[in-house]
């Protein structure tokens, strides 16, 4: 029996203390130009993951010009999750993020305990496979028939970056959704806040007392009876674009939770996440990537225009 991989080396980021910056406490260097989040702070300060000039550092002390302040980008963890190996396609990996094109018919991740299959167990048995000891950190959820981009933090600080540019609204994804009927004018906006279904928790819909939501929408192709949208979610609202398109009149195709009478070629609801931009969690190099459609859309986008 071959021996356990070694995990990898933890990761650590520096900062080089500016004459601008001297006088301020290490605190504010983390805020600041190395952009950690307070939550954050307060778990590094527990795991001795912040030094000054290499030695644990104070968050109260203040720093000179030519001071060192560290931050532990990565610290090996437990999964959590017991890996399973599959297929896993990748669209772009480095050491901070995970960029997958998920297939549909797939969970992200486990909604109880005992459940198999999910995509948080393949990712886990990547990590393996890379001598990565670490949380599966998806950034954002698609549900389990939407298809397209799923970004993945590989450490704590990158997620805390990435989630902070979710919540900012500077993270921005943007679907492909086929919807019934034709839908009026060349593009639009849907405000309209979001909240648990009355009678079915498991589902959502508009109500005014819900979330905030607002979804951009531009018409890419128009067929007898149904239309082929861009969809851009200014918010991150389970079931957001679901719920939006049923409250427009015009449901995503093959979605039998919100349209449960759908007669549409579609299996699955008509969902697909075609592209995501945000800045990358340590360069800050914006990066923008996108997928086609899969088949299984390519094929009911064929047979829309032949009808």
């Amino acid at each position: 029996m071959p021996p356990p991989r070694k995990p990898r080396p933890e990761r650590w980021t520096e900062h080089a203390v500016t004459a601008e910056q001297a006088g301020a406490t290490v605190q504010e260097v983390l805020t600041g130009p190395l952009g950690v989040s307070r939550r954050m702070i307060q778990r590094l300060t527990r795991s001795d993951g912040i030094r000054l000039n290499r030695r644990t550092a104070y968050l109260g002390k203040k720093v000179r010009e030519g001071d060192v302040v560290s931050v532990r980008m990565s610290a090996n963890e437990d999964a959590g999750l017991e890996p399973e190996e599959m297929p896993l396609s990748i669209v772009h990996e480095d050491a901070d993020v995970l960029v997958l094109d998920k297939p549909p018919h797939v969970f992200v991740h486990p909604t109880s305990p005992e459940q198999r299959g999910t995509l948080a167990h393949g990712i886990a048995h990547h990590w393996k496979q890379m001598r990565l000891h670490a949380k599966v950190r998806p950034v954002h959820r698609l549900d389990r028939d939407t298809s397209g981009l799923l970004l993945v933090a590989k450490t704590a600080f990158a997620h805390q970056h990435l989630d902070r540019q979710l919540r900012e609204r500077t993270l921005r994804r943007t679907y492909l959704a086929f919807v019934r009927g034709g839908v009026e004018g060349d593009e639009g906006t849907v405000d309209a806040p979001i909240g648990r279904h009355r009678a079915n928790p498991n589902l959502r819909s508009v109500r005014p007392d819900g979330e905030p939501a607002l979804t951009r929408w531009h018409v890419l192709e128009r067929w007898a009876d149904a239309t082929l949208l861009e969809v851009e979610l200014e918010t991150g609202r389970t079931h957001q674009i679901r719920v939006h398109m049923a409250h427009l009149g015009h449901p995503v195709l093959g979605d039998r939770q919100y349209a449960p009478r759908d007669r549409s070629p579609a299996r699955r609801q008509a969902l697909h996440a075609s592209r995501i931009s945000f800045a990358h969690p340590t360069t800050g190099e914006r990066m923008e990537l996108e997928v086609p459609l899969p088949q299984d859309m390519a094929t009911l986008r064929a047979s829309l225009r032949t009808r």
